[in-house]
């Protein structure tokens, strides 16, 4: 046996570990890696998670929630930011209706721009608006055998079956 202890790092880094992290008003996963958590926020996916964590200088195979306060505290800025960081073409609303700026809405904001957009275009009654209202597909989908909210289409021979045997059961009596 050797004189050296042996060395249990696992529930000092289990101290330090955050296990949650504020961004955009949701958590993130702080036991996840730093691309993982970060692609599972509304508005950032694999591709500009990965761009988030190099932009902060942070390994994107870390840990999230292991990160000092200083990394957490520059990767929260640049995803919150990231219209700052990243080319227009990259971001998710180029040219709002509004105000004509170009920015990236990360978290429940998405969620709630899209909302908007959507009864902006039903109360104006655009094509787009009108397929909203009745509930139909609105990207130029498949219609005529799809999409179908009303039972089934068809023959129901088990039902039939059951019937007949009702009516038959009924003439005995």
């Amino acid at each position: 046996m050797s004189t050296e202890e042996p060395q249990d790092d696992s529930p000092e880094e289990e101290e330090d570990l955050q296990y949650f992290v504020r961004i955009g008003g949701a958590d993130l996963d702080g036991t996840k890696t730093v691309e993982r958590s970060l692609s599972e926020l509304d508005g950032i996916g694999t591709r500009t998670a990965r761009l988030v964590a190099e932009k902060a200088d942070v390994d994107r195979n870390a840990t999230f929630g292991l990160l000092g306060e200083e990394d957490i505290d520059a990767v929260v800025d640049i995803a919150e930011n990231l219209e700052d960081h990243v080319p227009s073409w990259m971001t998710n609303r180029q040219n709002d209706f509004f105000t004509g700026e170009t920015t990236h809405l990360v978290g429940t904001d998405v969620n709630e721009k899209r909302r908007h957009d959507i009864n902006r275009m039903k109360i104006i009654e655009s094509y787009k608006g009108v397929r909203h209202k009745r509930g139909q597909k609105v990207r130029g989908q498949r219609t005529k055998s799809t999409g179908r909210s009303e039972g089934t289409i068809g023959v129901n021979v088990e039902e039939i079956r059951e019937e007949m045997e009702d009516d038959e059961g009924g003439d005995d009596e």
